[in-house]
């Protein structure tokens, strides 16, 4: 919002990534030192080539999910951001999962650690990724059943559905909250940043994209339309309002994905032309006269047709003067068009 707020999404995503590379990284730790010895190490299973083979897949699907989770921290809404945490959903999940059937085999109870994977995993892809993570701790447990206690293998599966569940289900209702608040902000930024009846940006949002363009060459075109106020006295404000509506229409279809098209008040709208040089601003300038003097059906007996004035500003690259300095020179340059016309009309 510019009125700048930051994305919840993001932030979400930025929380979230970090927070897996701290407990990811935890995870790293706490194996070597298992490995090692240092740690849950039972007497005589140093060398046990179950736990060191389970422990050292672990630790190289681990070391992926590090490369995997610093990619989505550097760039949390970058397009490939689902496709990825879908992977890290998968290494983190096999991780648990290696070094847990392998510990397990040896008869030391590891079983329960499995839950790690369910909550990461419903952290990430909500109740999809907690079942398909229970999905993948059932075989896990199917293959180290042999080295359960007896009546383990039953309570474990229905104890992980349940924890899939409850995490899922309000991984789900917290990720629907976070997009509906987001979703709320940017109305809200819109609202803030536009013209409520014509939707083409407000002044505040046309200062904005002006002082992005500091240094470079730019044009501005101030628009002010003729025989607005006969449409709006004769016709009524609905049909003033539908005419405003559907000249913001063509000043959007004419102009370039780099300009920027606002309403700054009333019947008057102004045009910001990045790069664009003199005789470039003044041929947009002859396309919208035409453009807005095309006849517009606002439901009456026969279309209405308004003319339009239009002051054009330029300055060159390199030159510092501001777009209100530009405004006040275009503005002098279309009361100079609209005088001449009133002259030679006598409108």
């Amino acid at each position: 919002m510019n009125l700048t707020l930051e994305s919840t999404v993001l932030r979400r995503r930025r929380t979230v990534e970090a927070g897996s590379l701290v407990s990811r990284g935890g995870g790293v730790v706490c194996t070597l030192l298992f490995l090692t010895g240092a740690i849950g190490m039972p007497a005589g299973l140093e060398d046990a080539p179950a736990i060191r083979m389970a422990c050292l897949g672990g630790l190289a699907l681990m070391a992926l999910g590090m490369v995997l989770g610093a990619l989505n921290l550097r760039r949390p809404g970058g397009r490939h951001y689902d496709v990825i945490s879908t992977l890290l959903v998968g290494a983190d999940t096999l991780s648990i999962a290696v070094i847990v059937a392998g510990i397990q085999a040896t008869g030391q109870t590891t079983w329960p650690v499995l839950v790690l994977a369910i909550l990461t995993a419903a952290l990430r892809k909500q109740l999809t990724g907690a079942l398909a993570a229970w999905v993948v701790n059932n075989g896990v447990l199917a293959l180290v059943g042999a080295a359960l206690p007896p009546g383990t293998l039953a309570t474990a599966v229905l104890l992980h559905l349940l924890v899939a569940m409850l995490a899922g289900t309000q991984a789900r209702a917290y990720g629907r909250q976070v997009a509906e608040l987001d979703a709320a902000r940017r109305q809200l930024q819109h609202q803030a940043t536009h013209d409520a009846l014509t939707g083409l940006p407000n002044r505040q949002h046309l200062q904005t994209h002006a002082d992005a363009l500091t240094g470079e060459a730019l044009a501005v075109l101030l628009l002010d339309l003729d025989g607005f106020k006969a449409v709006n006295d004769t016709q009524g404000h609905a049909a003033g309002d539908q005419l405003l509506r559907v000249v913001a229409d063509r000043l959007r279809t004419s102009l370039r994905d780099t300009d920027l098209a606002a309403r700054i008040g009333g019947d008057e709208f102004m045009v910001v032309l990045s790069g664009a040089r003199a005789d470039e601003a003044n041929a947009l300038a002859a396309r919208l006269r035409a453009a807005v003097r095309h006849p517009i059906d606002l439901g009456g007996a026969t279309p209405v047709t308004v003319g339009v004035s239009i002051g054009v500003a330029t300055r060159p690259a390199g030159d510092t003067t501001t777009l209100e300095s530009l405004s006040l020179l275009a503005d002098a340059e279309m009361y100079r068009e609209k005088a001449h016309v009133r002259s030679r009309t006598g409108i």
